[in-house]
């Protein structure tokens, strides 16, 4: 395993109601901190991997509490730019059985929002990487952000680095006039690795699944099959391409799988039951975590490398907070087929 994993994008304050109250009923909020990439440096440090997170947050005690949060679970937060007014804001509603989970955000002109390419020396930061790996959300914030992101990828690619890429959809953030087609279809072809949930590659890539209804609860793999080889089709540098594929019967029960291509054969991974959720955000983070494992650990068992995601992006659905705070031995439990949660003692 050569070199460290360097993650870049905005790690936001995440208030909730607790106990599955409601915005209009709470006097009271949780507060922790996430954010997609961040999220996924969280899941690789549990699993041994170094990993450098990069992100740029106001140089006060709300940042100075963010950076002393990250660096509790063993994350590298020296490549961290300070400065701006503000770090963003999510405030996360759970939602249970019929009732949807709700997202408002409050991340305008955020410190990273406002970064420019001078903030960050990729060239100092890539000292040592082997692996960088961002997400569609960070070029969604501004076009400073994705000038930046199409910068770092660039680099990467120079210094043989691989790539990641998590697709990630999010249509409240493309408002400053660029579709998210056009900003990431130039990003994708400096990557190696790409992932999306069942809507990502539609909105992001406009390659859409045939013969599918996300809204039905049935999420059947092999018919994703078309959008992992569109994708290499359309974009020959990848060398891997994955689909997470949730199949949401309400907001406390789910089902759970993921599909993995190569270019050559398609692995679909194991499909568990999720019920009751715990919290389901950052259950994509938290498969691109256990990718990102498996393909740095078992990169010629490309099964085990998928089963291995899947169960870690599983077992994330059971915990609070955006972190997967799980270890390889209780990711292999699972793969193992011990889901019987009894008490380990």
């Amino acid at each position: 395993m050569a070199g460290k994993v360097v993650t870049f994008g905005e790690i936001m304050l995440r208030l909730s109601p607790p106990n599955f109250k409601r915005f209009t009923q709470t006097n009271s909020f949780d507060l922790i901190f996430g954010g997609g990439e961040a999220n996924v440096a969280v899941s690789l440090i549990n699993y041994g991997i170094p990993v450098d997170y990069v992100t740029k947050l106001p140089n006060n005690e709300i940042g100075d509490a963010c950076i002393q949060f990250l660096r509790q679970f063993g994350v590298n937060t020296s490549n961290i730019v300070r400065g701006g007014n503000r770090i963003g804001i999510y405030f996360l509603e759970i939602g249970s059985s019929v009732r949807s989970s709700k997202v408002l955000y409050d991340r305008e002109h955020s410190a990273i929002s406002e970064a420019n390419p001078q903030d960050f020396n990729w060239e100092e930061i890539f000292k040592g990487a082997s692996w960088f790996h961002l997400t569609g959300i960070t070029p969604a914030i501004s076009q400073n952000l994705a000038d930046i992101c199409l910068e770092a990828v660039k680099l990467a690619k120079e210094r043989k680095l691989t790539v990641s890429c998590d697709l990630n959809y999010r249509s409240k953030l493309w408002k400053y006039g660029k579709t998210a087609n056009e900003v990431m279809s130039e990003l994708v072809k400096f990557c190696d690795v790409i992932i999306g949930n069942e809507e990502d590659a539609e909105n992001v890539l406009n390659i859409k699944a045939p013969d599918t209804d996300i809204t039905s609860g049935i999420i059947v793999a092999d018919n994703y099959r078309f959008v992992v080889e569109e994708i290499m089709k359309q974009y020959p540098n990848i060398k891997f391409a994955a689909i997470t594929l949730r199949g949401s019967i309400s907001a406390s029960y789910n089902t759970w799988s993921a599909i993995l291509y190569d270019g050559n054969k398609l692995y679909i991974g194991p499909q568990y039951e999720i019920t009751p959720i715990v919290d389901r955000v950052g259950g994509g983070d938290a498969f691109m975590g256990g990718l990102i494992y498996g393909l740095l650990t078992n990169k010629e068992d490309l099964q085990t490398a998928l089963n291995f995601a899947t169960a870690a992006s599983c077992l994330k659905h059971t915990i609070i907070g955006d972190f997967n705070l799980v270890s390889v031995d209780e990711v292999l439990k699972l793969m193992g087929g011990d889901t019987s949660g009894r008490v380990s003692r």
